[in-house]
């Protein structure tokens, strides 16, 4: 069975990811890597997995490194001066849930391969137990937050922009607000104080959780909203009239600007993008942004970004940086509002879903939606899951990686056609689920 998703380990804390886990994960990072440095976001069950986690790699023999509570990317950051890095986190699920996430120096989490590696360590008990005299040494480090903001402002540049910031009680609570005020901005925060019960709204950032934020931005007449959600590796937006911008628009908005030659897009992203960058290849990969960093890696591409609200750029860290895009971005609005930037994204209908199932059946589940997609033959691409494209759109079925869930994506030139294919591939799902 395996223990990793998309985006690393998760599950319910304390049932799915318990300390012995988190432990026994230590001690194979200490055994295989050396020192490691661990970090955490602010959930209630973070502090004691991280620091099992920690005495696993003490008791491997090798030191770590408390980075207390950071965002992801501050983490990420700071692994590049240990042998790899890893972060207590369950990113934009709720509250109950918890995991780890690993790190390499060069700021991409860590691959298939490597995760395989950590699964087969972990079922044969394959690490080290040192001595009484030789167990590993354990630091802290305080300036990590320091060192986050002092890169990101040296890559952005100075804005009078009126800026509210949403930081749904997560790692972000720390750094955004003061990166934006320290690039000259007047600040307005929302959620900033750390809480593992995330009382303000669920940290996944969609428009459906960000209305307060969205009634912030109009009332106070702000030049732009951001919003983060647990441990900062995504990062949306709210443009001046108040209006939400995520996903494949806000996607379309930073690789206008960054792409030259190539960019990184998830099989879920709209056929926009291709619209948008038309002397550009657009290479389509598994959604996880360790999947879109690996391949923006590989390709020296340009930029690599998922409409779920991570981005990469490659200039900078080839980690999710939600902090740095969110000072990037508004650089960006500092020369033209953010509806206007949107305003030339093609847009096309396009419907999101997702089908629970029981987690037992996960198996089950594959190998009936592969029988069921069989009968498109040619049509079917599997990247990641069963991607159907027609003339006038496309669909994808795939299973999320970090839910017992079945996502399901649409997109067509017509809404009654979207309404078309996401029906078609509900159907499918609905019988395999």
């Amino acid at each position: 069975m395996r223990l990793f998703g998309s985006s690393g380990i998760r599950g319910i804390a304390n049932v799915d990811v318990t300390p012995d886990l988190a432990m026994a994960v230590g001690r194979v990072l200490g055994s295989s890597y050396g020192d490691v440095i661990v970090g955490r976001d602010p959930r209630l069950t973070g502090e004691m997995l991280a620091s099992a986690l920690t005495a696993g790699v003490l008791a491997s023999g090798a030191d770590a490194t408390d980075a207390g509570m950071v965002s992801t990317p501050t983490l990420a950051r700071a692994a590049r001066d240990h042998k790899c890095g890893a972060v207590v986190t369950a990113s934009h699920n709720p509250a109950p849930y918890n995991g780890i996430k690993l790190w390499n120096p060069d700021g991409v989490a860590f691959d298939e391969a490597q995760q395989e590696e950590v699964e087969a360590a972990l079922e044969k008990r394959d690490f080290r137990h040192a001595s009484w005299d030789r167990v590993g040494t354990e630091r802290v480090a305080t300036d990590l937050v320091a060192r986050h903001k002092e890169a990101v402002l040296s890559a952005v540049g100075r804005a009078d922009r009126k800026v509210v910031v949403d930081c749904g009680s997560g790692a972000t609570s720390t750094i955004t607000p003061f990166v934006l005020r320290e690039m000259g901005c007047r600040v307005i925060a929302l959620n900033a104080q750390p809480d593992g019960h995330f009382p303000g709204r669920d940290p996944e950032p969609t428009e459906e959780n960000l209305e307060v934020l969205l009634h912030t931005v109009r009332a106070t007449h702000a030049d732009l909203g951001i919003a983060h959600d647990g441990d900062g590796d995504r990062m949306v937006a709210v443009d001046e009239r108040g209006a939400f911008v995520g996903g494949d628009a806000l996607l379309a908005v930073f690789a206008r600007r960054e792409v030259k030659r190539s960019v990184v897009v998830p099989v879920d992203t709209s056929m926009a993008i291709e619209e948008m960058l038309p002397g550009a290849k657009v290479i389509r990969t598994r959604v996880g942004d360790v999947y879109v960093a690996q391949e923006v890696r590989r390709h020296r591409a340009d930029f690599g970004g998922e409409p779920s609200g991570t981005w990469i750029f490659p200039r900078v860290t080839l980690c999710p940086d939600g902090v740095y895009a969110a000072a990037h971005l508004v650089d960006l609005v500092t020369e033209t509002p953010l509806s206007q930037l949107v305003a030339g994204v093609p847009r096309y209908p396009i419907l999101r879903g997702a089908v629970p199932f029981p987690a037992r059946e996960r198996a089950a589940v594959t190998a009936r939606l592969d029988a069921a997609f069989a009968a498109f033959g040619g049509q079917v691409e599997t990247v990641d899951g069963w991607r159907v494209a027609f003339e006038d759109g496309w669909f994808l079925v795939r299973l999320s990686g970090t839910e017992p869930k079945v996502r399901i994506t649409a997109e067509a030139r017509t809404e009654p056609r979207a309404k078309e294919l996401y029906e078609l591939a509900s159907s499918k799902v609905r019988a395999a689920a």
